[in-house]
């Protein structure tokens, strides 16, 4: 087998596993919501910045740096402030991340 086909395959493995630690990390967070008060912040915490790095390093490894990420998203935020999205109306949420990120960089 070539360096180049085991590269590929390498990566394509790697793809589907974080692809995997996305959705059972998703699905962590939806079952430690379900109870309540009686969640760890904790725990709610390490999910969502779980879900968070795996999208990162998932983003990179199909082609798009973490600044084409971050970029994409300022995008996306910043038209959803223009349109005044449901989320932004009821507390400014688009706008608090869209500042997070621009102070970021």
């Amino acid at each position: 087998m070539k360096k180049e086909e085991f590269k590929i395959m390498s990566d394509i493995k790697i793809i589907e596993n974080l692809k995997a630690d996305l959705i059972c990390v998703i699905g962590d967070l939806f079952k430690i919501l379900t109870k309540g008060a009686n969640a760890a912040e904790d725990a709610i915490l390490d999910c969502i910045s779980g879900a968070i790095i795996i999208l990162y390093i998932l983003g990179n490894r199909l082609g798009y740096s973490h600044i084409e990420i971050d970029e994409n998203m300022k995008k996306k935020l910043k038209l959803g402030i223009i349109e005044e999205d449901s989320i932004e109306k009821d507390g400014k949420d688009l706008t608090k991340l869209y500042n997070h990120l621009k102070e970021r960089n």
